[in-house]
């Protein structure tokens, strides 16, 4: 459970959702966690609950209050964090701006144009200038470092709107392409594909539209695949540029959730091959 420990994390959006799973898992594991995000305070879906949580799980949470929309509050936040910990080790990018309204359904002429920039801008661009202020840190770390950038099945095939699966295309793009410059450095970069998973916006919506949820994946599911895949550095290499899905790499390490499930796979997978 100590397989983590001495090694330092970033997971960005951690807040809420995946990146809060994935920050509480890597603290299963012992390692240094700083999440960032922009809400703060003792509620539920708060950076400062995310660290206390990593602490409490067996890790040490740092949180670090950052607007991933702001490209000078994410140099400060990364600047504050090598300051801190004079390298980084993993690099989990998942930060996403869900638009208000949802843009679920109809065509893109039906939505606002500021959802381009909420799931490009947030969901792909902010990852770029992340990585892009962390990569100094990175090469300081330890041997066997990755990016992990957070994608989705969107990015083969439609899901949501056409924004969307642009930003997750485009991620993956940039995933493959960072690998390849990447390499000479031994750091990996991988993109990660989640199936289902009962985020918490997921579970208000859930509420609303009368959604089973009972096969999905959960956030801290998700977290443990991702801590086993790193824990296993000697391999990271290998999977350097490519999609990484969730419900192989539970298979590979034999994970399962805080409720003792493995969830089944993304059932729309068989689609997509």
């Amino acid at each position: 459970m100590t397989a983590l420990k001495g090694k330092v994390a970033v997971v960005t959006g951690a807040s809420r959702g995946i990146g809060k799973g994935i920050a509480i898992a890597l603290g299963e594991k012992g390692a240094t966690v700083f999440v960032t995000g922009r809400t703060t305070g003792p509620g539920e879906r708060t950076i400062d609950t995310t660290a206390r949580l990593v602490t409490e799980a067996g890790g040490k949470g740092i949180a670090v209050q950052c607007d991933h929309g702001d490209d000078a509050w994410i140099g400060r936040a990364f600047a504050q964090i090598g300051a801190w910990a004079g390298r980084i080790d993993y690099l989990i990018n998942n930060v996403y701006k869900i638009p208000d309204p949802p843009a679920w359904g109809g065509g893109f002429w039906d939505h606002p144009i500021q959802v381009w920039d909420d799931q490009v801008g947030i969901g792909l661009r902010a990852h770029y200038v992340a990585s892009w202020h962390a990569a100094g840190w990175l090469f300081k770390g330890e041997p066997g470092g990755a990016i992990v950038n957070v994608s989705s099945p969107g990015g083969l095939s439609y899901h949501f709107s056409c924004s969307y699966g642009a930003g997750k295309a485009g991620l993956d793009r940039l995933t493959a392409d960072m690998a390849v410059e990447l390499n000479p450095k031994g750091i990996a970069a991988v993109s990660l594909y989640p199936g289902s998973v009962s985020t918490e916006f997921i579970q208000d919506a859930a509420k609303v539209r009368e959604m089973d949820l009972s096969k999905s994946q959960t956030p801290l599911f998700v977290g443990r695949t991702v801590a086993a895949m790193l824990a296993h550095s000697q391999g990271l290499m290998a999977r350097s540029g490519s999609i990484q899905w969730v419900e192989d790499l539970a298979e590979e390490f034999d994970i399962y959730d805080e409720n003792g499930q493995r969830p089944p796979g993304y059932p729309e997978r068989r689609k997509q091959a």
